[in-house]
């Protein structure tokens, strides 16, 4: 269903200790776990528009939580990657340290599926507790059990 993050979530695209000490640093290691997706038809053009995007204003969503997006041509279908850094990396555009990153990429043909899609993590996120088991999730699949809760309450009927 579109809307629902899991559906879009895959162990091996959530990174729960990123290394990385910088904005950039963290865009980056969180982004290359969408290189070699099926959907991602050239990272490299897909990460140089998710970078162009970083500089034309903040994704920063609150609460020590960022998504870094493109709507782009060079993503055949919505995909997605989490990152968590355990100290937070500063976001100079905003001047706000972030600990979870979701990188969102969606074809430029999709805007409905995309918007419904942010609109559901901001929901997620926006609830103390939902952003307490993302931040504390032992691995990427508890992560992916979190948000699958989070939906849950947020969406019983479906």
């Amino acid at each position: 269903m579109p809307g629902r993050l899991s559906s879009l979530l895959d162990p091996a695209r959530v990174a729960l200790a990123l290394q990385g000490s910088t904005h950039d640093d963290a865009l980056r290691e969180t982004a290359e776990l969408l290189r070699g997706h099926p959907d991602v038809a050239d990272f490299d053009g897909f990460f140089a528009e998710l970078k162009a995007r970083e500089q034309l204003d903040t994704t920063y969503l609150g609460n020590a939580i960022a998504l870094p997006h493109a709507r782009t041509q060079h993503v055949n279908r919505i995909v997605l990657a989490v990152g968590r850094h355990a100290d937070g990396v500063r976001f100079e555009n905003c001047q706000q340290d972030v600990r979870l990153l979701f990188v969102l990429g969606t074809p430029r043909s999709n805007p409905t599926d995309y918007l419904m899609l942010v609109s559901a993590l901001c929901k997620i996120v926006n609830v103390p507790e939902n952003r307490d088991a993302l931040l504390q999730a032992a691995t990427a699949e508890q992560f992916i059990a979190a948000v699958i809760a989070a939906e849950g309450k947020l969406f019983p009927s479906g």
